[in-house]
């Protein structure tokens, strides 16, 4: 080989192998360092966003947190229904926000599980208590007691979360350190703080564990088989592509990943989605299958302007355009502009009340506002409707013969035993108290009875 530079036209130049090796050692290195610095700052900004995106929800878990303990401390002076009412409903609506912040934290299920299972019961009782003073029917001494132990739960709890917010903001600990909890190092550092923490919440927990309000058909929210969940594992990439296919990609201005969510009933990709206009909106895509499992806009709706009628039909209409067919309405629920709608599916005239899915529609403008799934996604499948022992006629000879019967149907409604039951469903009228009857269409036997309660502020069941 001639290791020579041309220099000229007849002048050259010697270059011996063990320069151009020296040359191609220094090329080598300087591009490994350019490439080991482009490396470095890339996982630094990954690193420094994810922590920004764990702060986001760890702090709005302790502002809902507080918020949940503000409105249980307000549910022990009022005794007025009416004010009681707006009390347990925001009640509601904190402690289901909370959840979902809660569930966007790396942390391990075992950390958070019983202060899911808390925050859980604190929604379902509050929504339970909410309806009784949406009947004019005062609290009880048992429902004040429960309500005490609840608050007192609150103090507790959101004691603790306040000393990780202090431990986080002075970067005593760290979220890189929460999601390496096996690290002897870490559990020597902040398991005084976190884990040591939430066991003392678990061995407490014991007093509140029988709870848990198990409303009208509210059993079926929590399945370990998830008959809804089909379809292949998807990535964080293609959970994003499909947030963009179901908000609009004309309608989003900017997304932020939260990572995958492991800690709730269902595995989620989490993002945040700034629209156009500026709004946030929070949203879920199932690991299993990318089915849309929660979007949730909290934009503020000033005033009224469409009826529930027309938010019923948008709502149908979106459910519909998204490949949720077949959904009927059951009841709904308004507030501060909002109204959030019930659906359950319908299979071959028969209503399966397990099958859920909850729609928030704006009332100024009919925008639909969140999705809610879970129900749905723990229980739909395709039923085989058995066969009807006795007759329409002989279920309603079941009943009183003074109720005024105004529809019937069938329906498949849900058990405490995560069973379900094929019944005749009667709805009607006794003395002007609405009703609902089911009848085992196959034993004759009364399944239940719910009363159905029409306020301004919507139909509920109970």
């Amino acid at each position: 080989m001639n290791n020579t530079i041309e220099l000229g036209k007849d002048r050259k130049l010697k270059i011996g192998k063990s320069t151009i090796m020296i040359v191609a050692i220094v090329i080598l290195a300087i591009v490994s360092a350019i490439l080991g610095s482009k490396l470095y700052q890339e996982h630094k900004a990954y690193t420094v966003s994810t922590e920004n995106t764990y702060n986001m929800a760890f702090f709005e878990l302790v502002d809902y947190t507080q918020n949940v303990k503000t409105y249980l401390a307000k549910s022990l002076i009022s005794t007025d229904s009416t004010h009681g009412a707006e009390t347990l409903t925001h009640l509601w609506s904190e402690a289901n926000l909370a959840q979902t912040y809660l569930s966007m934290l790396p942390m391990g299920s075992q950390e958070l599980e019983n202060t899911e299972k808390f925050l859980n019961q604190v929604s379902e009782y509050s929504y339970s208590l909410s309806r009784k003073n949406i009947n004019n029917e005062d609290l009880s001494e048992q429902d004040l007691n429960n309500l005490k132990d609840l608050y007192n739960y609150s103090v507790n709890l959101s004691n603790v979360l306040n000393q990780l917010s202090e431990d986080i903001n002075s970067g005593r600990i760290n979220w890189n350190d929460l999601m390496k909890n096996d690290d002897a190092n870490f559990a020597k550092e902040v398991s005084n703080v976190t884990q040591d923490s939430f066991s003392n919440l678990e061995e407490n927990f014991h007093e509140y564990s029988g709870l848990i309000y198990d409303g009208a058909f509210s059993e079926h929210l929590l399945s370990a088989e998830k008959l809804g969940l089909v379809g292949e594992d998807i990535d964080e990439k293609t959970a994003e592509d499909k947030i963009k296919e179901f908000i609009g990609k004309d309608r989003i201005k900017e997304v932020t990943r939260y990572g995958l969510s492991e800690n709730g009933e269902i595995s989620v990709y989490t993002f945040s989605v700034k629209t156009n206009n500026d709004n946030i909106i929070n949203i879920a895509i199932s690991k299993k299958g990318g089915h849309i499992v929660l979007m949730n806009s909290n934009r503020n709706v000033e005033t009224q302007i469409i009826e529930e009628t027309e938010a019923i039909q948008k709502a149908r209409e979106f459910l519909e355009a998204k490949g949720f067919t077949n959904m009927k309405e059951t009841y709904y629920l308004k507030q501060d502009g909002i109204i959030t709608l019930n659906y359950a599916y319908e299979q071959n005239g028969v209503e399966m009340y397990a099958d859920l899915i909850k729609v928030k529609v704006a009332l100024d403008n009919g925008e639909i506002l969140g999705i809610e799934t879970t129900g749905y996604l723990n229980c739909h499948h395709e039923r085989n409707i058995p066969t009807a022992n006795i007759t329409m006629e002989e279920a309603k000879s079941k009943l009183n013969s003074n109720l005024e019967i105004t529809s019937e149907g069938l329906a498949m409604i849900p058990t405490e035993w995560k069973t379900e039951e094929f019944c005749y469903e009667f709805e009607g009228k006794v003395n002007d108290i609405e009703f609902l009857a089911y009848i085992n269409a196959q034993t004759g036997q009364e399944q239940d009875i719910l009363i159905i309660t029409d306020t301004p502020n919507g139909t509920l069941a109970e």
